[in-house]
């Protein structure tokens, strides 16, 4: 047995930097395996290794690895240091900057870079770009410099940063009111069957897997939170579709959990299953197609490609548009000439 003095969780020498309480419907599962689930960029080791020095309490009592989790568990991931997504550093990192004035600038994230630095990914966000060229940024609500809104690491796109403020407060207020204009190029799978149309559902951490979101109905609905997402087809390229989504709420991951949601993951979606063969034929060339076009764009096919606002100093309406990345692009012109010289279902 290996022996170890564990502090309670009430030490002041230790930090929290994961809280969970277990699912009413949760199987009895080892907790390495549990946390798996629910912290991101974790690996088994790592979890084990933490469970080993003492650092994961249940119901405020040290566990092991091979704890089994049950129902209403409150489990804590407890460390000697502050997490280390709280020591912001500034960084001399690129970042394609499509505008910029005293009050703000926006800023065409390329897919790869990380909003805003968390668990796994600690520098070479954009957030330690912006603290690099920026003295004093305004927090936002989650103590973070200058942040509005964010995208996904692997989407790429347009993003507005407040740089007083007064911008924060005026650009936060048109996000939360639902006022900003915010429109996305996906390309997901299967042939979208109406031309346009509006998905609604709660969303909310799914209670299997914390990686990933889920849409909350009826009873249940309490469990996410309000989000609208309407979309219109761009373009049909027979087992792919090329749709156009316009955000009125903005939820963690929206427009992934919505269009799986109604039966069309994003292409290449890893984290919704889009990185597996959801439509198509069984033929070995189809198959190397499609792992052609995984190799192009070797992440979800998803771009923040306008994005509008009041200006918080001069009251007049902005808006910005960008292209859509090479990458993504080259993906599409390649579902463009197979579906041209294939006969779809």
């Amino acid at each position: 047995m290996d022996s170890y003095t564990p502090k309670l969780p009430n030490d002041d020498n230790l930090y929290e930097h994961h809280s969970f309480t277990v699912d009413k419907g949760q199987t009895p599962l080892r907790i390495d395996k549990y946390l798996m689930n629910f912290v991101e960029n974790a690996t088994r080791n790592k979890i084990q290794a933490a469970a080993k020095s003492g650092s994961i309490y249940v119901n405020n009592v040290p566990v092991k690895a091979n704890y089994k989790v049950k129902p209403f568990d409150v489990i804590k991931v407890l460390f000697e240091h502050p997490p280390f997504e709280n020591l912001l550093v500034g960084e001399a990192i690129d970042i394609d900057v499509v505008y910029e004035d005293d009050d703000l600038l926006v800023v065409n994230k390329q897919a790869g870079m990380v909003v805003h630095p968390g668990h796994g990914n600690y520098s070479g966000t954009l957030i330690n770009a912006l603290i690099y060229r920026f003295d004093n940024l305004p927090n936002n609500s989650s103590d973070r410099p200058g942040l509005v809104h964010r995208i996904d690491k692997d989407t790429s796109g347009l993003l507005v940063v407040a740089k007083t403020e007064e911008a924060m407060a005026h650009l936060s207020a048109q996000f939360a009111n639902k006022t900003s204009e915010r429109e996305y190029v996906a390309l997901v799978w299967g042939n979208v069957a109406d031309d346009e149309g509006t998905v609604t559902g709660n969303i909310g951490r799914h209670p299997k897997n914390r990686l990933q979101n889920t849409v909350f109905f009826d009873d249940e609905a309490d469990k996410g939170k309000p989000a609208v997402t309407h979309y219109k087809v761009l373009e049909r390229l027979g087992y792919v579709t090329l749709v156009s989504c316009k955000l009125e709420t903005g939820r963690t991951h929206q427009i992934r959990v919505h269009m799986k949601h109604i039966g069309h993951t994003l292409f290449n979606d890893e984290r919704y299953g889009g990185e597996r063969i959801l439509k198509g034929t069984t033929f070995t060339k189809y198959k190397q197609f499609v792992d052609n076009c995984f190799k192009i764009l070797p992440r979800q096919a998803l771009h923040a490609k306008t994005l509008g606002f009041v200006h918080p100093r001069t009251e007049k309406f902005m808006s910005f548009d960008t292209e859509i990345p090479t990458d993504m692009q080259q993906c599409i012109e390649k579902w463009k000439m197979y579906s041209k010289h294939q006969d779809m279902e």
